[in-house]
C-alpha cells in the first residue's frame, strides 16, 4: 500500500459490502458503489449508481399509520457485466477457486482495478483484469474495461452486458420494512448492434433516467463485432455474445455508458442525449487520459503532503488522508456548481440517512472555501434556494423568519422521520432529531465563514444576508423573556449531543437553555447586526424593504444578544443544558466492560428499558462545539456581551469534563475532541486524530460504513490539518496563522486559496514559510502570533518556529 492507493490483496466475502462503500467512484454528479460488475444485490454485494438530488417519496404502512419517506434513489445498474466459460455457470467469486486477487483503488488518477487468477471447477484457469471510471471530465460518462485471458484453455466463452432497472434501495437493513421500489420502466431497446438504451421514471418524484451503454469486444487487440442476441423485460435490457478463445488469448469487452436525466440543462430529449453522448465517446483509454488530467488539477489544489517521524505509519496515514479528500471530491466536484444540490452527510455512496442534507457543511464547507470556493457558493445557494420553504416552516411552528430543517432533501422541508428504528432491541422508538435547530445557526456560520474567506460582497448582498437576516428573525422569535432574571430563554430544543431528547419522565420532548444553541443564537444575532452594517447602502434599504425590517426589530435584535442566558454548575462547568447538573452519572466501566467502546449507548439503554436521558452522558460534543467553533478570543467577546465572567482556564475545565462522559457515537465526535485538545493535550489531540482517520477504513461503528461513508468526519480530518494544527482563522478581512503541530508530524505542505490569492504554506518544527502567487490584486492582512504582517504577490514570508509555545 502506498500513500496514492488503497489495495485489498484477498476476497473477504463479509467485508465486501465495506469496500465497496469505500471503492465508490464518482463525479459530483453521480456515483457507483465499488461492487463487482458481475454482482446483483445480496448478502455479500450490493451494487449501487446514485445521482446528487436524486430523491423519490415513498409511502409506508406501519402500526397503524402511514409513514412517508423521501429516499436517495438507487438507478439501474449500468455495471452489469459477466461471461461464462463453455455454457457453464456465469462467473461468481465464491463459485470459483481464487488463485490471486487483488484490488485497487488508485486515487491519483480515479480509477478502479480489479485483477483476479482463478480456477473453475474443470480445472480452467483464467486472469481476468478490469478497470472502471467514472468520468470527471464528462459528467455523463462511465466507462468499464474486462480483459479474460484463457491461461491454460481453449473454448468459447459467452458475455452478457445489461442495464439493469430492476432493483429497489435494500442498503439498509433497517429500513427493510420500509416500502423501497421507487423506479417504473419507460422503455428499454437496441439502439444498434453495439448500444442499449434503458429509460425509467420515478414513481414519485417523476425524474426521468436514461441509461445508454455501448459494448465493444476485442480478442488480443482486433476489433471484433460477433453476433448479438437481445434480452428484454420492461425494465432490463441486456445482449449476449459468445467469443471463442484459444489458450493464451485475451478478450477484452469495453463498456461506455452515458446517464442523462430530465432535469439536465442544455438538453432536448434524456434518452437522445444519452445516445448521442455514448456515440460520440472515445473508447476506454482516450476517457481515461481526459479523466486522469482532471483529477490531476483537482489534487493539484486539494492535495497536502505530510511527514510523520514513523514514516511506515505516516505513508498510511497519508493514503487514508488522501482518500478522504478524493471521496469528498466525487461528492462535491466543479460539476457540483452546475446542480441544484446539497452535500449530503454520508456521500453519493449509500443509502443510509437517505441521502439527506444534516448539519455537516459545518465541517465540510472550511476545506472547500480555502481550495475551491466556488463549489461552497453553489451549496450555499442549495439554501438560499429553500428558504422559502424554510419560512413556511417557522411560520406554521409558530415562530418568525426562517427555521430550516435538521434533515432535508428536494424541496427543503424537513425530513426528519417520526420514528426510527433501534436495531438492537428492533423497537420503533420516537425520533424528536428535528428539535436539533442549531442546523439554523449552522447554515449562518456557512455563510459568513464563506465571506470571510473569499470577501465575496456580492454572494452577501444578494443571498447570503437574507438568509442570516431570516434565521436571525427565527432566532428572536424563539426567546423567551424571564423578568425575574432578566435573561431570555431558549426552550423545548435539542443540542449537538442526540443523546438527550427530552428530561426524564417528561412528558413532552426538548429541553432548554442548551449552552450550543443560546450563544449560537446570539452569535447570530451579533453577525445579523454586522451583516447589515456591512451591506451597501442601496442594498440595505431593498432587503430591510423587502423583509419589513425594522430599527426597533434591529434593536430588539441587539437586546437578546446582550441579555441571553447561560446556565453552569460545579466548578465553572457550562451545563449542557438547564437541569443537566441534576442527571446521573452513568457507570462508564461497567458499560464498556459489557458492551465494548460504547458507542451506541442510546441503543444500548432503550434495549434495557432505559434512556440516556437519565445520564450524563453525550454522543458528541455538544457544550464542547463552542470551543472547535470559537477561538478563547471570540469567545470571551461572546461572554462579555452577555455579562458573564470568561476566564481561560474554562477551556480546559469543560474539555476535561465534557470528555469523560462522551461515547463518541458520532465519527464527529473524534473530529471535535482532537480539535479542542491541540493546544492543550497534543498527543491526546493526535491519538483522536487517528482514530477519526480510521473511523470509516476501519468501519469502528460496527456496519455503517458499507451504508454510505461519513463525509463530514472525512473532511473534518483533513480540516484538522489544515486549520486546526496550522492554526488558521479568517476573520475580520484578516487571515490569521498560529501553528502548533503534534510532535508526531514533522512537515506540512498545502496550498490555499485566500481573497483571490494562491497561497503555498510549508511547515516544519522549526520554520514556516508561506509563498504567495504573483496577482495583481490587493495585499493580503496576515496576523501571526499577534504581528501583523502584509503579503503581495509574489512575496515570501518566513518565520521561525522554535522555541514558540503552543498557545
Amino acid at each position: 500500500m502506498n500513500s496514492w492507493s488503497l489495495v485489498y490483496d484477498s476476497f473477504d466475502p463479509e467485508k465486501e459490502k465495506l469496500r465497496e462503500a469505500l471503492c465508490t467512484l464518482g463525479n459530483g454528479y453521480f456515483c457507483t458503489r465499488g461492487a463487482a460488475p458481475e454482482s446483483d444485490a445480496n448478502e455479500v454485494h450490493y451494487p449501487g449508481t446514485y445521482l446528487a438530488g436524486g430523491y423519490n417519496r415513498l409511502q409506508t404502512q406501519m402500526a397503524g399509520r402511514v409513514i412517508e419517506n423521501e429516499d436517495l434513489v438507487n438507478l439501474p445498474n449500468w455495471l452489469s457485466l459477466t461471461f461464462r466459460i463453455h455454457g457453464g455457470e456465469w462467473f461468481d467469486m465464491q463459485k470459483v477457486k481464487i488463485l490471486s486477487y487483488r484490488q485497487t483503488l488508485d486515487l491519483k488518477q480515479g480509477l478502479l482495478h480489479r485483477n483476479i487468477r482463478f480456477a473453475d471447477a474443470q480445472g480452467r484457469i483464467s486472469r481476468l483484469d478490469q478497470r472502471r471510471l467514472v468520468h470527471m471530465g464528462n459528467r455523463h460518462l462511465a466507462a468499464l474495461e474486462t480483459s479474460l485471458v484463457a491461461e491454460n484453455w481453449s473454448g468459447e466463452v459467452e458475455w452478457r452486458s445489461a442495464l439493469d432497472g430492476q432493483v429497489v434501495n435494500d442498503n439498509v437493513e433497517r429500513y427493510s420494512d420500509l416500502a423501497n421500489r421507487h423506479l417504473e420502466p419507460l422503455e428499454a431497446r437496441s439502439i444498434d448492434a453495439e448500444t442499449l438504451l434503458l429509460k425509467m421514471c420515478t414513481n414519485q418524484s417523476r425524474l426521468e433516467i436514461a441509461q445508454a451503454a455501448r459494448t465493444r469486444v476485442y480478442v488480443d487487440d482486433t476489433r471484433h463485432n460477433p453476433p448479438r442476441n437481445t434480452l428484454r423485460k420492461d425494465d432490463f435490457i441486456a445482449q449476449t455474445f459468445k467469443l471463442s478463445l484459444q489458450q493464451g488469448q485475451s478478450a477484452r469487452v469495453e463498456k461506455v455508458i452515458a446517464l442523462y436525466t430530465c432535469r439536465d440543462e442544455a438538453i432536448a430529449e434524456s434518452g437522445l442525449e444519452a445516445q448521442t453522448a455514448v456515440a460520440r465517446a472515445g473508447g476506454f483509454e482516450e476517457l481515461l487520459g481526459d479523466h486522469s488530467l482532471r483529477w490531476h488539477q483537482l489534487w493539484r489544489r486539494f492535495d497536502m503532503n505530510l511527514e510523520e517521524a514513523n514514516g511506515d505509519k505516516g505513508a498510511t496515514n497519508m493514503m487514508i488522508l488522501r482518500l478522504h479528500i478524493f471521496h469528498l471530491l466525487q461528492t462535491v466536484s466543479p460539476h457540483t456548481i452546475h446542480l441544484d444540490a446539497g452535500v449530503p452527510s454520508r456521500g453519493w455512496h449509500g443509502e443510509a440517512y437517505r441521502g439527506h442534507i444534516f448539519w455537516d457543511e459545518l465541517f465540510i464547507f472550511p476545506l472547500l472555501n480555502l481550495r475551491m470556493p466556488e463549489i461552497t457558493r453553489t451549496l450555499l445557494n442549495y439554501r438560499y434556494r429553500r428558504l422559502g420553504e424554510a419560512r413556511a416552516a417557522a411560520r406554521e411552528a409558530g415562530f418568525d423568519g426562517a427555521m430550516y430543517p435538521w434533515q432535508s432533501g428536494s424541496n427543503g422541508r424537513e425530513e426528519s422521520q417520526k420514528v426510527h428504528l433501534n436495531p438492537q432491541s428492533g423497537n420503533w422508538i420516537p425520533d424528536n432529531s428535528r428539535l436539533q435547530r442549531h442546523v439554523n445557526a449552522a447554515i449562518a456560520w456557512n455563510v459568513w465563514q464563506y465571506f470571510q474567506v473569499t470577501d465575496d460582497l456580492e454572494y452577501l448582498s444578494f443571498f447570503g444576508a437574507e438568509m442570516i437576516l431570516e434565521i436571525a428573525r427565527f432566532w428572536a422569535s424563539l426567546t423567551t423573556w424571564n423578568a425575574k432574571l432578566e435573561r431570555y430563554e431558549i426552550f423545548g430544543v435539542m443540542g449537538p449531543d442526540e443523546y438527550h431528547d427530552a428530561y426524564p419522565a417528561a412528558e413532552r420532548p426538548g429541553l432548554d437553555n442548551n449552552a450550543y444553541t443560546n450563544l449560537m443564537a446570539v452569535w447570530v444575532l451579533v453577525c445579523a447586526m454586522e451583516v447589515l452594517d456591512l451591506l451597501p447602502g442601496d442594498r440595505r434599504q431593498e432587503l430591510c424593504e423587502i423583509l419589513d425590517l425594522k430599527q426597533d426589530e434591529i434593536d430588539h435584535w441587539d437586546h437578546i444578544s446582550r441579555r441571553m442566558r447561560l446556565v453552569f454548575h460545579g466548578d465553572d462547568i457550562l451545563s449542557q443544558f438547564e437541569g443537566y447538573d441534576k442527571l446521573e452519572e452513568l457507570d462508564w466501566e461497567t458499560y464498556r466492560s459489557k458492551h465494548g467502546k460504547v458507542m451506541r449507548l442510546d441503543r444500548i439503554l432503550e434495549a434495557e428499558g432505559d434512556s440516556p436521558n437519565r445520564y450524563k452522558c453525550s454522543k458528541q460534543a455538544d457544550v464542547l462545539m463552542l470551543f472547535y467553533l470559537f477561538s478563547a478570543e471570540e469567545l470571551k467577546a461572546l461572554f462579555q456581551r452577555l455579562g458573564y465572567p470568561f476566564d481561560y482556564e474554562t477551556i480546559p475545565k469543560n474539555i476535561e469534563y465534557y470528555l469523560a462522559r462522551t461515547s463518541h457515537g458520532s465519527t464527529l465526535s473524534q473530529v471535535v475532541h482532537s480539535w479542542v485538545l491541540s493546544r492543550s493535550d497534543r498527543k491526546g489531540s493526535w491519538d483522536l486524530y487517528l482514530e477519526a482517520l480510521r473511523a470509516d477504513i476501519d468501519d469502528i461503528q460496527g456496519g455503517t460504513t458499507p451504508e454510505g461513508i461519513h463525509l463530514g468526519a472525512m473532511a473534518g480530518t483533513v480540516d484538522l490539518l489544515q486549520r486546526c494544527y496550522i492554526g488558521i482563522e479568517t476573520r475580520g478581512g484578516v487571515l490569521r496563522l498560529n501553528p502548533c503541530l503534534p510532535q508526531e508530524l514533522t512537515r506540512l505542505c498545502l496550498q490555499l486559496h485566500y481573497r483571490g490569492q494562491l497561497l503555498t504554506l510549508q511547515i516544519t518544527k522549526e520554520k514556516m514559510r508561506l509563498t504567495c502567487q504573483i496577482c495583481e490584486i490587493e495585499p493580503i492582512q496576515l496576523i501571526y502570533r499577534d504581528q501583523q504582517h502584509q503579503l503581495r504577490g509574489g512575496d515570501t514570508l518566513e518565520f521561525d518556529l522554535v522555541g514558540k509555545e503552543c498557545s
